[in-house]
Parts: structure tokens; C-alpha cells; sequence
């Protein structure tokens, strides 16, 4: 049934492609778009309420998802002090750092995508949650400057992305779908020259460069107490230095998991690691 739904999605959009070229196509092409804009889901988790954005198919499925797809992830925030300082790194379109930020973190939201920023600033707003989450539009990599970001979806909510690297979360090449040049910051020149606040705990998920950012922050790493860092096992490399910059910091792993759903898919050997100090 997959092929069917693929060919309806392309006939469907090509037809309202051509709807939107006749004269009068605007009249039911723009009040769509605002409509799919402005959708909403409420999801309710862990004593708290989240009304989320829901544009389109991949957005909805991540909130529909939310309880299921990261529980780890969620049971890590449970377990967070209020008042800490949480940064989000990859934060997508912002659910996990909402949940935080709902949870009494201040949250730091990471994410250097054009397409997700939109959500995740619609998330942040749509919840009241202005004061206590701060977007930073840059990617976090290794070191400052610039760089391009590849991705492999213009999709809000869509993931894949890589900053500086022509490689994904398994360690082998991306197929690029869309590219820009941006700025990128290591994590400690985040703190020293942007003025963000030292993490106390850190959420990373950037699809193939972790432990490049792990590399340009190994002076915050220093004082962090917690660590949630999404690792692929078939990427040797970003597996070895997770580790080796992770330890040297004092830390140490204590939990490796996933949600059943990626069981024997091709996700299989992708885990988020928990280390604590």
C-alpha cells in the first residue's frame, strides 16, 4: 500500500500545482496553507499539557508519536531538577525542549534548520514558554565559523541534517536535498562569546556529528551533570570518540536504549546513551 499512498501524494500535489498557476488558484491555495498552518494537537504527558503544531504528515506523526518514540528521553527530563539549565542540541521543532521547559528547566534550543525553526518557535509560543526557552538558530559543531548545512528534506520536523560533513548518523554519505551556508559555534565559544548559561544538562541529537560537538565543548563538559546523546553503533568513529571525549569528563554511561518501535528496522542500532556524573 505504500506505493499507492506515494503515487495518490504525487498526483494530489502536482494537482494542486497546477490549481495554484490558473487565475483564481490563490483563492483555495492560500486559505489551505494558512489552515495546515495554523493546525494543532494537545498531548498530554507526565502531568503536563502541550499544545503542539501540526502542519502537515510528519509533524503530526511526531506528535502523535510523542510518549512512544523517545521514552528514555522523556524519562530522562522526569528525572531533571527544576531550575536546571537544559540545552537542547538538535532540537528539531521543539518537543522535547517544551516538555522541559514545562517540566521547570530554562531550556537552550539548538536547531540551525529554516524549516524546523518555525515550529519550534509556533511550539514555544503556542505554550507560553517565551521566557524560559531561548532559540539559538546556529548549528553547534566542533569549532566556529562557516559551513554548509545539508539536508535531506525541506519537511518541517523533517531530520537528517549534517553541518560541515557530507556524512549522516551512520557514517555514510548523505543524499542532499537542500544545502545553505550558515554560522556554526562550538559549544564553549556559545558560552564565552554569545553569554548563554553553562549547561547542566545536555540533549544531543544531530544525526552524525555528536561527537563533534562533544569535541568543541569539553570545557563545559567539565561541569555538566548529565549527558542524553543519541549514538548510531554502524559509526565507529562517532561511537569511539562519544566515549573517549565523554569519559574524559568524568562521566560515566548508565543506561543505552531505544523504543521497541525501531526494533529490526533500520534504526536498529541507533541508542540514545544516558551518562551522568
Amino acid at each position: 500500500m505504500s506505493w499507492l499512498r506515494s503515487a495518490l501524494g504525487q498526483t494530489i500535489r502536482r494537482l494542486v500545482g497546477w490549481i495554484a498557476t490558473m487565475p483564481l488558484g490563490r483563492v483555495l491555495t492560500d486559505p489551505a496553507v494558512r489552515v495546515a498552518r495554523e493546525r494543532t494537537l494537545r498531548v498530554d504527558h507526565g502531568g503536563a499539557s502541550l499544545t503542539l503544531a501540526t502542519p502537515e504528515s510528519l509533524s503530526l506523526w511526531r506528535v502523535m508519536t510523542f510518549s512512544s518514540k523517545e521514552p528514555e528521553t522523556l524519562e530522562w527530563i522526569d528525572g531533571l531538577d527544576s531550575g536546571t539549565v537544559v540545552w537542547d542540541v538538535g532540537a528539531n521543532v521543539g518537543l522535547y525542549g517544551c516538555y522541559a521547559a514545562s517540566q521547570g528547566c530554562e531550556v537552550f534550543a539548538f536547531e540551525p534548520s529554516v524549516f524546523n525553526l518555525e515550529l519550534l518557535a509556533r511550539n514555544v509560543q503556542l505554550n507560553g514558554l517565551a521566557d524560559v526557552v531561548t532559540i539559538v538558530p546556529l548549528a553547534l559543531t566542533d569549532k566556529t565559523g562557516l559551513a554548509t548545512l545539508s539536508m535531506t528534506s525541506t519537511e518541517w520536523g523533517g531530520s537528517m541534517s549534517s553541518f560541515g560533513v557530507n556524512y549522516g548518523p551512520d557514517g555514510s554519505d548523505l543524499k542532499v536535498a537542500f544545502e545553505y551556508r550558515m554560522a556554526g559555534v562550538s559549544m564553549d565559544d556559545a558560552i564565552a562569546y554569545l553569554g548563554i548559561k553553562r549547561p547542566d544538562h545536555l540533549k544531543i541529537d544531530v544525526d552524525g556529528i555528536e561527537h563533534l560537538v562533544l569535541r568543541g565543548g569539553r570545557g563545559a563538559l567539565t561541569s555538566v551533570q548529565s549527558v542524553l546523546i543519541e549514538v548510531d553503533e554502524r559509526f565507529d568513529l562517532q561511537v569511539e570518540k562519544t566515549d573517549n571525549y565523554l569519559t574524559e569528563a568524568g562521566l560515566t554511561m548508565v543506561a543505552k536504549r531505544h523504543s521497541e518501535m525501531f526494533d529490526g528496522g533500520p534504526w536498529a542500532s541507533s541508542f540514545n546513551q544516558i551518562w551522568t556524573r
